[in-house]
């Protein structure tokens, strides 16, 4: 019988929004937060500016989108290394989709990842393309999420 194996990621996030009223109205405290691991740089962030948000720091939507993305994209470089498909560029424009509903709650609907892979001349395309489905299929973000991760890649091989 295999056993599990349990990580733990700890993240602190610290809202720095207090502009001295604390939360007297929606409109009296900012959004801004700082999130931090230990030993790494803090990230800015806010809501989005949808929702009151500085359009200059990531948001958590945001952070969602290129959670997933990045997931996918060391799974894939992952699989391609043990394949022998070499890729020399990789770069993806993920789209969320959220859905907002009438009382100010959503979720997201969807997320549209687009990679364009490059590989060294000699790599196997269609091998290239096929190792997506199976990155999906181990990305860790994309199994915790309740709604559909699609991937629609590029292949292009070196000159």
């Amino acid at each position: 019988m295999s056993q599990s194996k349990h990580h733990l990621y700890r993240v602190e996030v610290h809202w720095t929004g207090n502009n001295g009223q604390g939360t007297e109205s929606y409109r009296a405290y900012d959004r801004a937060h700082r999130i931090s691991v230990e030993g790494k740089p803090p990230i800015e962030a806010s809501a989005d500016p949808a929702f009151r948000g500085d359009k200059t720091k990531y948001n958590p939507e945001e952070m969602l989108v290129a959670s997933l993305s990045s997931c996918h994209m060391l799974w894939y470089l992952h699989l391609c290394a043990e394949a022998k498909v070499v890729v020399t560029g990789y770069v993806d424009y993920p789209i969320g989709t959220m859905i907002e509903t009438e009382g100010g709650s959503g979720q997201f609907s969807k997320v549209l990842l687009r990679p364009v892979v490059t590989l060294a001349s000699q790599s196997n395309a269609e091998l290239a393309t096929q190792l997506h489905a199976q990155a999906h299929q181990k990305c860790f973000v994309a199994n915790s999420v309740n709604f559909p991760v699609q991937c629609e890649s590029t292949i292009q091989l070196e000159p």
